[in-house]
């Protein structure tokens, strides 16, 4: 699925870790919000959670409101968010003898340092599109996820930043790093092993008074270019003014528009139906009145 792109994780990490501090993500905070309004008709009562990509958070206190029962871990590549995430304990809590009980750990998607069923809900809000092929990250959650778990997330499709990859098609490099589409999602999902996958699609702009807006809001999100093909200096003048007259033309009541594709969805761990040895599991059920 990955082809020739490549991702380089150590600067998607580097990138995270330098906007931990001043770290908001209008885009993220929409999505959770959308993501969670997923679970109103969802009858699933999770009792430990795991939040893949979990950024500085604000996702594990939004479960944490659905689920107060539930166990929360959160793991993220950037041991900076993690350290944002890291909840505070008040003296009067302390006094009595609370705390908000969050377990929180640096990890690899491709490579998530938990046993096998550990969890019965798995949340990914924006994550997998950081990753150069979902299909291994995906193999990971199915592993560490309970018989019945859940998993919910939302990635971004390829029509994100289409008109700023646009703007800067002429330039030198690869300026904006492509996103994996639905589909191919959908398959990774029903090849590491979950079934009745449920997606769909949505597309949010927002607008901006300038280019150099967008392109701050981008930086404060940590979502900065990890391509490895991405050019490693600047563009030359001239193709740098080219693609800003480029984005001027596409004004509209006086703001810029960033066009952000969002991909939905969640599907379940079914019970497995070979051995780990690949032996056929077969199951025996009773007949209707028959000897129990």
């Amino acid at each position: 699925m990955a082809g020739d792109f490549h991702l380089d994780a150590g600067s998607v990490r580097r990138h995270f870790d330098a906007a931990a501090r001043s770290y908001d993500d209008v885009l993220a905070r929409a999505v959770a919000q959308q993501m969670d309004e997923r679970l109103e008709g969802i009858l699933h009562q999770p009792t430990s959670i795991l939040d893949l990509g979990c950024g500085n958070g604000r996702d594990l206190r939004r479960l944490a409101e659905r689920y107060p029962k539930a166990r929360r871990v959160g793991a993220d590549i950037a041991p900076a968010m993690l350290q944002q995430a890291a909840p505070t304990v008040g003296r009067l809590q302390r006094l009595l003898g609370r705390s908000d009980q969050v377990q929180l750990t640096a990890a690899n998607a491709n490579a998530l340092p938990f046993g096998p069923s550990q969890f019965d809900m798995l949340w990914s809000n924006l994550m997998l599109n950081w990753l150069d092929d979902p299909a291994p990250a995906l193999a990971e959650m199915a592993r560490v996820m309970k018989v019945g778990g859940m998993l919910m997330f939302a990635t971004l499709g390829p029509d994100t930043l289409r008109e700023l990859r646009e703007a800067f098609e002429d330039a030198e490099g690869t300026r904006v790093h492509r996103f994996i589409d639905m589909h191919d999602i959908g398959d990774a999902l029903v090849g590491a092993g979950f079934g009745d996958p449920v997606m769909d699609m949505d597309t949010l702009t927002l607008t901006y008074a300038d280019l150099n807006s967008l392109f701050a809001d981008l930086r404060l999100s940590g979502s900065r270019n990890a391509s490895a093909a991405r050019p490693r200096g600047l563009s030359g003048k001239t193709s740098w003014l080219k693609a800003r007259e480029r984005y001027e033309t596409r004004r509209i009541d006086g703001r810029l528009p960033a066009t952000f594709e969002i991909v939905y969805g969640h599907a379940w761990k079914p019970a497995p139906r070979t051995t780990p040895d690949g032996h056929a599991i077969i199951r025996f059920q009773s007949r209707p009145g028959g000897p129990k």
